[in-house]
């Protein structure tokens, strides 16, 4: 009889599978450090948690919009009464490509590497609107999400 420790090739590459979904599902990232969990928040908290003074303030009924300057750069936050909301306007904003950076509740937007750097203090998933250019192979127009 072997020992309790012995695993074959297949248990143990189902031991490092499971080993990996679940630091993943922990939300750490490729360099070991921990990605917050994305709560909800208004555009003030947000702002407060990334060091920026909001300028150019929009505030609607469904909707308020704030714009950011910080030593990552400019990004512009926005956070909605409730996630139908978000996913509306994120809907109509993809078309017109860009990068946004989604939270429940938020959005901010920026290049993708400030809101990798946003990412580090708000959580969120990086999400990616069409992209337009001549030697795309789609007649101009492709989608892109990447998760988080």
């Amino acid at each position: 009889m072997g020992s309790l420790y012995h695993l074959t090739p297949v248990k143990a590459a189902l031991v490092c599978g499971a080993a990996l979904a679940l630091s993943l599902a922990a939300g750490c990232s490729k360099s070991g450090q921990e990605t917050p969990q994305a709560q909800r928040a208004t555009i003030e908290q947000l702002a407060q948690k990334t060091g920026c003074t909001l300028i150019g303030k929009r505030d609607s009924k469904e909707l308020k919009q704030g714009q950011c300057k910080t030593s990552a750069g400019r990004y512009v936050l926005v956070s909605f009464t409730d996630d139908k909301g978000r996913d509306a306007w994120l809907t109509e904003a993809k078309p017109w490509g860009g990068t946004y950076l989604v939270g429940p509740g938020w959005v901010a937007v920026a290049t993708p590497q400030i809101l990798e750097t946003l990412r580090k203090d708000l959580g969120g998933s990086i999400v990616h609107g069409d992209q337009h250019g001549v030697g795309d192979k789609s007649g101009g127009h492709s989608r892109g999400h990447s998760g988080g």
